[in-house]
């Protein structure tokens, strides 16, 4: 138990790594910038060296800003109404055939709102937090829980990215993408007089490597921004986009899919206003289980009662056809 409990520490303190990286990144790009490039030389004779820290400062706050919420915002977990009862724990756990859980799983899903199944029809039931997993709902192995609406779990955050925190991480994106354009434009001129040898200060390796590494993120930012804002268009997570969510009606990768700004709606909330701040903005304290017009239509809610009714009774049907 010792040596398991000291490698689990080891493991969260070694997650910290790429978190310390970034931030190391961030202060050295902040000193470099505004310490030696703004105000010790290059920038300090120019008249719009002003105007330049206060951009730089808003973006910079506001990078910083999502950046935090998405680190420490802790991931949403299902309720306590996707907790078997008691007795039926105790049934589960006894039972050995598969067939007899399922029916105690389904039974227990009656009274719940749920329309996705697994890939062979069952209830989607989680054996390592014991709970009946929601809709859109995934057990994390690196966080050791189910997360509503996982979309994944980030090593750059070390943290899962779900629904509590992923407007955070488009943000995050976001102001991550606009802090390091701004940086590579600003310092643009003055790495092009390095490479002509009429850059005259002591700021030359802040210059070269502020550059570099501007540039060098903008890219791989740009991608995954550019990725993540498509799936926002989708009401899709990065799981859903691998593999579809299947219904009773079978897999549909657009089965959540509301329409573009309803979508949109679903992530960054329906006040506008609040849209460009790190701020939880969402009207539900949980993700409700929208479908589109199709799901609605073949999954109505007397259909899904309709559905687990017909399954208990073949189940029932089958068993005293064995017994």
């Amino acid at each position: 138990m010792a040596p398991t409990h000291v490698l689990r520490c080891c493991q969260r303190g070694l997650a910290w790594i790429p978190v310390i990286f970034i931030a190391l990144v961030v202060c050295w790009s902040y000193y470099a910038y505004v310490v030696e490039l703004c105000i010790r030389n290059t920038l300090s004779d120019n008249n719009h060296f002003f105007v330049y820290l206060i951009f730089f400062h808003l973006f910079f706050i506001m990078f910083v800003w999502s950046y935090w919420k998405t680190i420490f915002t802790k991931p949403a977990n299902p309720s306590k109404e996707f907790c078997l009862p008691k007795c039926e724990k105790e049934r589960y756990e006894k039972e050995e055939r598969p067939e007899s859980q399922q029916e105690i799983l389904w039974r227990a899903a009656s009274s719940l709102p749920l329309y996705t199944r697994t890939g062979a029809g069952a209830i989607r039931y989680c054996d390592r937090c014991q709970v009946i997993k929601p809709d859109r709902c995934h057990h994390c192995s690196a966080c050791d829980m189910c997360v509503l609406k996982m979309d994944h779990h980030c090593p750059w955050v070390n943290n899962c990215v779900g629904f509590s925190n992923y407007k955070f991480f488009i943000l995050f994106l976001a102001y991550s993408l606009l802090y390091c354009l701004f940086i590579a434009a600003t310092v643009l001129q003055y790495f092009i007089k390095f490479w002509t040898n009429e850059l005259h200060t002591h700021a030359k390796f802040h210059v070269l490597f502020l550059f570099f590494v501007a540039a060098m993120f903008c890219i791989s930012i740009l991608s995954l921004f550019s990725y993540h804002l498509w799936l926002v268009g989708k009401n899709r997570s990065t799981i859903e986009a691998f593999r579809a969510p299947v219904f009773r009606t079978g897999s549909d990768k657009n089965g959540f899919s509301l329409g573009f700004r309803k979508n949109i709606a679903q992530v960054f909330g329906d006040q506008k206003k609040y849209w460009l701040l790190p701020v939880f903005t969402s009207a539900a304290e949980a993700p409700v289980s929208l479908l589109n017009d199709s799901q609605n239509r073949l999954l109505s809610n007397d259909q899904h009662d309709n559905v687990i009714t017909d399954h208990l009774t073949n189940s029932t049907f089958k068993s005293g056809e064995i017994a």
